[in-house]
């Protein structure tokens, strides 16, 4: 934590005494930090997923207005291999479950990782008031 005059509001707020900053006060400041930077990672994973998911969606949906007799090029690997349509569709089905599992997993460990970020917030500006920044 970088060491900055303090304005007269700050000192007010802080019952004009400096607060120390301990050992296990930096851990968190590290803590609150690094679940920061994992919110963040998080966050662009699960854009990614939801796109994902809307792109297999948007597959199924254009292929149920396709023949079923008709032979659909699927992407298997880096080969494309024609497949019937009814079979194309269960394999998109498989895939959107897949990724709908995914999404529910990024969504609920970024929950996680934000309740942890909320106590880290509260235990510090609890001891430092306003002399500490969190808002990300």
């Amino acid at each position: 934590m970088s060491r900055r005059m303090l304005s007269r509001e700050d000192e007010v707020a802080t019952g004009g005494e400096e607060v120390q900053v301990r050992r296990e006060d930096q851990d968190k400041i590290n803590r609150f930090s690094r679940l920061h930077q994992r919110e963040k990672v998080l966050e662009e994973e699960l854009k990614t997923k939801q796109k994902d998911k809307e792109d297999l969606e948007e597959v199924s949906t254009e292929l149920e207005l396709v023949d079923e007799d008709e032979k659909v090029p699927h992407k298997i690997g880096d080969a494309f291999v024609s497949l019937p349509q009814a079979e194309v569709l269960e394999l998109l089905g498989s895939a959107t479950e897949r990724i709908e599992k995914q999404v529910e997993a990024v969504e609920e460990e970024l929950s996680s990782v934000r309740d942890e970020m909320q106590e880290c917030k509260v235990a510090l500006y609890a001891r430092f008031g306003r002399s500490i920044n969190l808002e990300t």
